[in-house]
């Protein structure tokens, strides 16, 4: 009996799912600053300077810029903002249009977030149910409900771990001792070929190129001030496609998502059909 065919969509968040770094929804402002600009020029310096990565930086600037303006960085106060987060055109129909489109090729789709951005926020945006699974930075909070560490930071290139959980199935953060251990190909519930990375720039190339170059797809969304950088990501090819940022029903991305779901489906069935003659099953 065929098994029916897994297929997973990852995608980045902030300039992907959004317009804007999620943190300029608000959280920005309360921590006391009048201009996005002004937080994201503190964390380059303090990158710079101390000489950090770039995401540890604004995760450690996120934690002491609410100590200096008295705000308790809890759980709870971060979550607040996912409510104000926009989202481009058509997000939040996009996944049953398109798992439904899946449905009717008998493929399995998975959708799986991997961000800079943070846990916190993201789960409580309108889309957060839609995801198997959200990888994203997030802090370890105290007894007082106060974060006071990254638990978790999540860079351009340490996104690759999260393709190899979807590939692997060790979807658990703290298991990485199945993660690193070897699984036969074909005992892989997600292979790369069948994945699909969606990205917006540089901090994605890494993954659009991990799944790009082992037979996967991956796609560059942009907007009119981005469309530059991601023509040239295809020109280097490091890319498969690009799309304007726009998820809806009759957009182009919904268009070249649909397809490869029909290349897959086609491929397989070929694949399963070689499979048969060669072996005399029916």
């Amino acid at each position: 009996m065929v098994k029916t065919m897994k297929v997973a969509f990852l995608y980045d968040f902030d300039k992907t799912l959004s317009p804007k770094d999620m943190q300029e929804y608000g959280f920005i402002e309360a921590i006391g600053f009048d201009d996005a600009g002004r937080f994201w020029s503190l964390v380059d310096q303090t990158a710079k300077e101390e000489k950090m990565d770039r995401i540890m930086a604004y995760l450690y600037e996120m934690v002491r810029q609410a100590k200096l303006h008295d705000v308790a960085l809890t759980r709870e106060f971060l979550a607040d903002f996912g409510k104000n987060v926009v989202l481009y055109p058509g997000v939040e129909t996009w996944f049953s249009s398109i798992n439904a489109y899946a449905s009717f090729l008998d493929i399995e789709l998975e959708h799986y977030i991997v961000s800079s951005g943070l846990k916190e926020i993201i789960e409580k945006t309108p889309i957060a149910n839609e995801f198997n699974a959200i990888y994203a930075c997030e802090f370890l909070y105290g007894e007082d409900k106060v974060a006071v560490w990254p638990k978790l930071s999540i860079n351009y290139t340490n996104k690759m771990q999260f393709i190899f959980r979807v590939n692997k199935g060790i979807l658990d953060i703290f298991n990485d001792v199945d993660l690193n251990s070897f699984t036969p190909e074909k005992d892989r519930p997600v292979p790369l070929t069948r994945m699909v990375y969606f990205g917006d720039g540089l901090t994605d190339v890494p993954s659009m190129k991990l799944v790009k170059t082992n037979g996967g797809h991956s796609i560059s969304v942009y907007t009119k001030k981005t469309k530059e950088a991601s023509i040239e990501l295809a020109k280097h090819e490091r890319v498969d496609f690009i799309a304007p940022a726009d998820y809806s029903d009759d957009g182009e991305l919904m268009a070249i998502a649909k397809n490869i779901l029909s290349h897959l489906f086609e491929a397989d069935k070929l694949e399963n059909k070689k499979w048969k003659e060669e072996t005399g099953n029916d």
